[in-house]
């Protein structure tokens, strides 16, 4: 009729863009995308993963055998030389140590960064900013290679993909340091703080000082992982509620085996008995190996 304006309704499938879902019912054969997961899986065991991960904590807080128990090998800078040294001023140097480690066919490129000297001078003004420095330099190399038109085809990943931070097990509260550290590291990597040597507390000085710490967190501001903006979905949200409600991790390391009921297991041997680095009665360790690899 004169006057009047058709309006038509475009088709998901036009360029308007929308975006339309085709099911498999609506086809008309076999595409055969699914196989698709298999070519990624299997491009994705040849070349492997890279996994960076910086242990920062003062000297005698048990990093290099936390990180020899997470892995099941001596792969701390303390077990080998390094293969990276990097002296950014008199207190505080970063180590490096690479190790591949092959596991029923999956291979993953190890590095351990290392931070000795951190916190041990009797002033730690500002001993945390040749961290810093380190982590955003890492950015940096990164993108410049992504940036490149003709880059490679693998670019070598040295960015700090997680950050362990080592607290004494004092039973108090966070000391400055740590609260400055953390500040400012959480604004630019995923730091997840643990309570080390956690055998030294009774298990109820344990839940004490687990909940100051938190209390610490919240009151300034601090951000660890998993943050809020990973709740993708409930069943993330629900998951990563119960990380955050364990954080920080009580942890014990060790690479001693011993014999428990008649099987062998991880542990620290005391007067009172054997610790199972292993067992959740014990320690949290499974929780952050958990966290960091599974």
């Amino acid at each position: 009729m004169e006057g009047e304006v058709e309006v038509v309704t475009p088709c998901p499938t036009e360029s308007h863009g929308l975006q339309g879902t085709i099911k498999g019912h609506d086809l008309f054969g076999y595409v055969g995308i699914e196989a698709v997961l298999d070519q990624m899986r299997r491009k994705t065991m040849k070349a492997g993963f890279e996994f960076n991960i910086m242990v920062v904590g003062q000297s005698g807080l048990g990093k290099s055998t936390l990180v020899n128990t997470l892995f099941k090998s001596k792969v701390s800078r303390k077990s080998c030389s390094p293969n990276y040294e990097e002296k950014i001023s008199k207190t505080v140097k970063l180590q490096s140590v690479s190790h591949v480690i092959e596991e029923k066919g999956v291979k993953m490129k190890l590095t351990v960064i290392d931070t000795p000297g951190f916190g041990d001078q009797i002033n730690n003004e500002n001993c945390w900013e040749p961290i810093v420095s380190y982590v955003n330099d890492q950015y940096e190399r990164y993108l410049k290679e992504e940036l490149y038109v003709n880059r490679k085809p693998r670019i070598p990943d040295t960015r700090v993909h997680c950050c362990v931070y080592f607290l004494p097990a004092t039973g108090h509260w966070l000391r400055p340091i740590d609260v400055e550290f953390m500040k400012r590291l959480g604004k630019i990597v995923s730091i997840v703080p643990v309570i080390a040597k956690a055998d030294t507390l009774t298990m109820e000085e344990r839940l004490e000082f687990k909940q100051r710490v938190r209390q610490d967190l919240k009151a300034n501001g601090i951000r660890v992982y998993p943050q809020t903006e990973y709740d993708e979905d409930p069943e993330d949200r629900i998951l990563n509620d119960k990380i955050r409600e364990n954080i920080p991790f009580a942890v014990v390391g060790t690479d001693k085996e011993h014999q428990v009921n008649g099987n062998k297991v991880l542990g620290r041997k005391t007067k009172w008995g054997i610790i199972e680095v292993e067992n959740v009665a014990h320690c949290e360790f499974t929780n952050l190996r958990d966290l960091l690899i599974r």
